[in-house]
């Protein structure tokens, strides 16, 4: 099974990260962390890699939903979503499957909610 969700997109690093963020917003989804990886790894141990955002969105509402169907769920929220500058000079966005995660707790419930949520954000990725 495929734990992500990812599209190869022609375009400036910094423009994709904004249509990604305000493809989320269009879906419900807010970003609720953002790590920038290269600047981390530059400053903590003196390593370059191109350009790799991670966006921690949330849906609140799904959350809300899923915090009732499994208490301990949030240690596997926020859903991430990278954005990551190729070599070849395009950019390409995933997003984790959250059927693929969700599906390591036993709850049939909060694996149906999963799949809501997949499916929010397969379009989100896929629409940019």
């Amino acid at each position: 099974m495929a734990y992500y969700f990812s599209k190869t997109i022609s375009g400036d690093f910094r423009d994709v990260v904004e249509q990604t963020i305000a493809a989320l917003k269009d879906n419900g989804f807010g970003i609720i962390t953002r790590i920038d990886m290269k600047e981390t790894f530059q400053q903590k141990i003196g390593k370059e890699i191109l350009p790799y955002l991670i966006l921690g969105a949330c849906n609140p509402n799904y959350a809300f939903e899923a915090l009732q169907k499994e208490n301990k769920v949030g240690a596997m929220l926020p859903c991430n979503v990278i954005v990551q500058q190729l070599a070849d000079g395009h950019v390409e966005v995933a997003a984790v499957d959250p059927v693929a995660s969700m599906s390591a707790i036993d709850n049939p419930e909060l694996l149906a909610l999963a799949s809501q949520v997949a499916t929010s954000l397969k379009g989100v990725v896929q629409g940019l």
